[in-house]
């Protein structure tokens, strides 16, 4: 298998008053296409710095990222915003969902980015809605939904412009257990049906365990690098 992302030697210090903070120091991996990797660490380990980083949502101090073939370094804003438009999609903690758009809306919102027409694009994005299960709350805001539900239309949405690459940061660190258990499947399940590579960022180390590769983090270097035997998760 050819890789989807690599890391190389990426480092990102961060200023705090008169001290230079290095969150993410020199970190270098590869990632191969169709695999499930996660990324675990304490916090403050510089997890979510580097998925940032990887998905081409912050620029880093030193290093590189190529991602589907595309050196992310020195493209501007608007060219890495279309990188991630046309190849990632990306799942948050905190849902990131647009108050004042449906769910239907908010779903609908990277392809509409694209100029696709509206109604393919509405088409997509019930049926999605629907393979989630909430086809009857297509119409709904964010406050009509739960916290479960508004992660439900997240996933709807980063799996709507078919992305090569699905990076989730901590997907199920706002739910109870029980939401959570039923929104790793999805995201499983999804990434099985589309054939996308995913890159979980997590403190669950039952999920990370479900993954077929486990990168640790600590104190913004990689601790370890698993490969985990007899894992089926990515189809």
């Amino acid at each position: 298998m050819s890789n989807i992302l690599q890391v190389k030697e990426l480092t990102r210090e961060f200023k705090s008053g008169s001290r230079q903070l290095t969150v993410v120091n020199h970190i270098s991996f590869e990632i191969e296409e169709g695999s499930v990797c996660a990324i675990v660490g304490p916090s403050g380990s510089g997890k979510t710095t580097l998925l940032g980083l990887c998905a081409g949502l912050d620029q880093p101090t030193s290093g590189e990222v190529i991602l589907q073939g595309i050196s992310l370094n020195n493209l501007t804003e608007d060219e890495r915003a279309k990188v991630r438009n046309e190849h990632v999609g990306f799942v948050f903690q905190t849902f990131q969902l647009v108050p004042t758009l449906t769910a239907l809306e908010n779903v609908m919102v990277p392809l509409e980015l694209r100029g696709e027409a509206t109604k393919s694009v509405r088409e997509r994005a019930v049926e999605l809605l629907t393979e989630v299960g909430l086809g009857d709350r297509t119409h709904h805001y964010p406050t009509q939904l739960s916290g479960g539900e508004q992660q439900r239309v997240a996933i709807a949405r980063a799996f709507i412009n078919q992305p090569k690459i699905l990076f989730a940061d901590e997907p199920t660190g706002n739910l109870d257990t029980e939401t959570g258990e039923h929104i790793e499947s999805l995201i499983f399940d999804l990434n099985r049906s589309q054939k996308t590579t995913l890159v979980v960022v997590t403190h669950d180390l039952e999920l990370a365990q479900k993954c077929d590769r486990i990168i640790r983090i600590k104190n913004g270097k990689v601790d370890s690098d698993t490969i985990l035997e007899g894992v089926e998760v990515a189809g």
